[in-house]
């Protein structure tokens, strides 16, 4: 039995994916909990639709995003930080003070998509974070920790 993913299923494949399952296990378990539809004819043409549509939509938001990277890469922030007179912070820089920063710079992103290259930053400095905007596209922020 062929059936259309609604969401992404492990170990059976990813929204939107068509696959090959079972009669039972389609019938009796992916179809009445929501996860699945059946593969008919006028499903398969619906959906050829969606995913026309959502890659046209992905395009354009990968397009934007490469744009956004490129001024990032370019881009120096400071993050303020109380520190001791040995340049030693009080406390530590984490991703929600560097996406704070990026909000007041302008761009708008979310704290869960930047990664620091190092566990904590406890010192004052020149660092580096990178900042997934979409799927495949990353861009690397330089920020400074600067004493307040």
């Amino acid at each position: 039995m062929e059936v259309i993913l609604k969401q992404d299923i492990k170990g059976l494949g990813f929204k939107d994916d068509k696959v090959e399952v079972r009669n039972g296990y389609g019938r009796n378990f992916l179809i009445p909990k929501g996860m699945a539809i059946l593969a008919t004819e006028s499903a398969k043409k619906m959906h050829a639709e969606i995913l026309k549509q959502k890659a046209f939509k992905e395009d354009k938001l990968r397009k934007e995003a490469s744009a956004n990277a490129e001024k990032l890469n370019a881009l120096t922030i400071k993050v303020g930080a109380k520190a001791g007179e040995s340049g030693k912070i009080f406390g530590s820089v984490t991703n929600i003070q560097i996406a704070e920063a990026l909000q007041k710079a302008g761009y708008a992103v979310e704290r869960k998509n930047i990664e620091l290259g190092e566990d904590t930053i406890k010192q004052l400095g020149s660092y580096t974070a990178k900042v997934r905007l979409f799927k495949e596209v990353v861009a690397n922020v330089n920020f400074e920790v600067v004493a307040e």
